[in-house]
């Protein structure tokens, strides 16, 4: 039996399985579908503190695993399949049938942006099409770029990108948005941000050398093709939380996300905590990710010392 079990390999659960290992608590890692999470499939990371040049996004996912192993981390690969919570030792089934045991659990399998599933999408990721506006937005410095959406989320990338951008395009399939009328305002007072509503994404038009050009869309009122030119495409139609593998044993919001106890990482059962982007519906961020993943590994120092004190009535 382990003293903890990580589930998750981005930035917050390599940052929980180095606190914990230098603790000396042993913890074992569960690698999913995608070790490392969504920053390997990032090029460029220039706002993680520490690297004055920048740094390959799959490059510091490797150097944190490293770094979790040297103090004493357990790597497994595989996809759990099912947690059972309701008694200690909780039990973690991954795929293949093995079962594991531990004290504590933390919980850190992140949140997967959602796509538009177009041809050309895919294949540009990370080079012309983006999910994250703080993440990429730098690198588009005077150019045009398109923003797929119609919510919160999309609105507040748009804003931001004018930051940038010479302009910014919003395609949405209604002709109505769905964001709240204080972000509608704010990007439809901005003499950077454009509009095209009413247009259904099609494909990911890039040039004969494979360079993003714009977003091939249909006119739902004409149903004519039109090309929307752009030198990037940002998709900002929602994240998914990695969360359905846990069934109904940890409190979730109606999104999907973890509910924690504000100002820790301690979710509804004691010993299980969360980190990183399945609990932040907010800042998505890998330093925030990482931060929160400290976080957990202390919550869950604490709890096996018998030191923390665990009262949900303030939450």
């Amino acid at each position: 039996m382990y003293k903890s079990i990580v589930i998750g390999t981005g930035p917050a659960g390599l940052t929980a399985a180095i606190y914990l290992a230098r603790a000396d608590l042993n913890p074992i890692v569960i690698e999913g579908i995608q070790p490392g999470g969504q920053l390997t499939t990032t090029t460029e990371v220039e706002n993680f503190p520490g690297f004055p040049q920048g740094i390959m996004g799959p490059e510091l996912m490797d150097n944190m695993r490293k770094q979790a192993e040297r103090f004493g981390a357990e790597f497994r690969s595989g996809w759990v399949e099912e947690v059972d919570f309701t008694k200690q030792p909780f039990k973690v089934k991954v795929e293949g049938g093995d079962e594991l045991e531990a004290e504590t659990v933390i919980l850190s399998t992140g949140a997967l942006a959602k796509y538009l599933d177009i041809p050309g999408e895919q294949d540009n990721i990370g080079r012309g099409v983006s999910t994250c506006a703080t993440c990429d937005g730098f690198f588009f410095r005077g150019k045009k770029l398109i923003v797929v959406g119609g919510g919160d989320s999309a609105m507040e990338e748009a804003s931001f990108l004018t930051r940038f951008a010479s302009s910014v395009t919003v395609v949405h399939r209604r002709e109505e948005l769905r964001a709240s009328k204080i972000m509608q305002e704010r990007a439809k007072n901005n003499e950077k941000v454009h509009w095209a509503l009413g247009r259904t994404p099609l494909e990911v038009a890039t040039d004969e050398k494979g360079a993003v050009i714009g977003l091939k869309v249909r006119n739902n009122v004409s149903n004519q093709e039109e090309l929307v030119e752009a030198d990037g495409v940002f998709v900002a139609i929602g994240h998914t939380p990695n969360t359905k593998f846990l069934g109904t044993q940890i409190e979730i919001d109606k999104h999907g996300y973890i509910v924690v106890m504000p100002g820790t990482s301690e979710t509804n059962i004691p010993g299980v905590f969360a980190c990183g982007d399945v609990q932040d519906t907010r800042y998505r961020q890998a330093i925030t990710a990482a931060g929160s993943g400290c976080m957990a590994a202390m919550d869950c120092e604490k709890f096996l010392e018998g030191s923390m004190v665990h009262d949900w009535s303030k939450n």
